[in-house]
């Protein structure tokens, strides 16, 4: 298979597993919002770290196409810079997290040398540099609730990421051992 064709179909099941993530959240985090967009609980955190630390740059070029389809659409149909700016800086947060993993933390992209600590340390930064890139251009626009929105922001991306983080562990402990692995 074509590296293209590869990358093409990573940022196929970034955008599925972004969007169910969105759709979970608003079926079940939806009265836990502090404002528009931003609440106590964000599921859609969990993906972002997720993919981009499986799918390094094809998962964040799905999250951007996600994070535009759901703002264009659904969170800011009538602003559409509001909508290209919240689906950047949803994207680039956690993809600079991830670089910054690699070139500081020595990550590989195989993920064969993640461990719970640096899992967690990934799951803190992804869940400071969305809220921080977001606020930034709140703060530029002239926004309310800079402080509040940011802290709201951390607790529901720290929280989102590690129930979802948890869910896919506790799938994956689900999936039977290869045959022949060491047990």
């Amino acid at each position: 298979m074509s590296s293209f064709r590869l990358n093409c179909y990573l940022v196929l099941a970034t955008m599925a597993l972004h969007g169910l993530m969105m759709l979970a959240n608003e079926l079940f985090f939806m009265r836990a919002e502090f404002l528009q967009g931003i609440g106590w609980i964000y599921l859609p955190a969990g993906s972002r770290l997720l993919c981009t630390l499986l799918f390094g740059r094809a998962g964040a070029v799905g999250l951007l196409i996600m994070g535009w389809i759901a703002c264009y659409c659904y969170y800011f149909p009538g602003d559409p810079l509001r909508a290209t700016m919240g689906a950047i800086a949803g994207a680039i947060g956690p993809y600079l997290v991830y670089l910054i993993a690699q070139w500081r933390l020595g990550l590989r992209a195989s993920l064969t040398n993640l461990t719970p600590r640096r899992l967690l340390l990934c799951a803190v930064g992804c869940s400071v540099a969305s809220p921080l890139f977001h606020n930034m251009w709140f703060a530029l626009r002239g926004g309310d609730h800079i402080a509040s929105g940011f802290a709201v922001m951390f607790i529901g991306d720290l929280a989102g990421t590690l129930i979802v983080v948890y869910v896919a562990k506790g799938l994956l402990a689900l999936v039977p051992a290869p045959s022949g692995a060491r047990q």
